[in-house]
This record gives C-alpha cells, structure tokens and sequence, in this order.
C-alpha cells in the first residue's frame, strides 16, 4: 500500500472520476507516502490549516491505472523524514478502484497530526 493525504471534501468532489488532486496538474504527479508515519508527517507539515476531516487514502500500487516511480522527496521530505526515504509518486490520476481504503487524521487543537483512525 501506498498512501495519500487529502481533504475529505477534495476527495468527495467527484466521485465518479478518476482524482485528480491540484498537485498533478502543478507536479505531473500525486504525491503519495509510503507509510503511515510518512503520511502523518505530510499531514503534519503542510495540512494544519486544513477545515474539515482529512483523509488518507490506502492505494493499492498494483491496482493503479498509472504508473507509480519511486523518488526522493520534491522538493524536501517534511520535518521529520530522513533525506533518504524515498517517495511513491503516480504518474496520473488514481483510479478509486485503486483505494482499498481510508483512515482519517487525528488531529489537535493546533492542527497538528497525531495519530490515524478507521473512519466511519
């Protein structure tokens, strides 16, 4: 599994197409952790103003439509994560028969990421 921070609502916007998070356009590719304390970091770094629940998308590589390269962070990996840890990133759209599932990001009052829960 690989994994992907995303606003509930992002997620929820059109859920019968493929997501297509704004960083592809910008990046050519979505971003995505490959694990969860990865991915809490991300949320950490770079998600604590979000409003709403947000999400972390489970993305089996092997069900993806497009294709996945593994590569140094860009442009750094958050505060936290070795410089050496390397990062899936897809090359496209993710297919949502990709996600096997989604975990939500505990936050505090701050914002900050401490911990993931099942959502329900």
């Amino acid at each position: 599994m690989i994994f992907h921070v995303v606003p509930l609502d992002d997620w929820l916007a059109a859920p019968d197409r493929p997501y297509a998070p704004p960083g592809l356009a910008e990046d050519g590719f979505v971003h995505c952790s490959p694990d969860e304390a990865t991915a809490l970091a991300v949320a950490d770094a770079l998600y604590r103003e979000t409003v709403g629940p947000l999400m972390v998308l489970l993305i089996d590589e092997q069900l993806l439509d497009s294709p996945v390269r593994w590569e140094a962070a860009d442009p750094s990996p958050p505060p936290g994560v070795g410089p050496d840890v390397l990062f899936p990133h897809v090359y496209g759209r993710i297919n949502r028969a990709a996600v096997a599932g989604m975990l939500e990001v505990r936050r505090d009052a701050d914002g900050g990421a401490t911990g993931l829960a099942v959502w329900s």
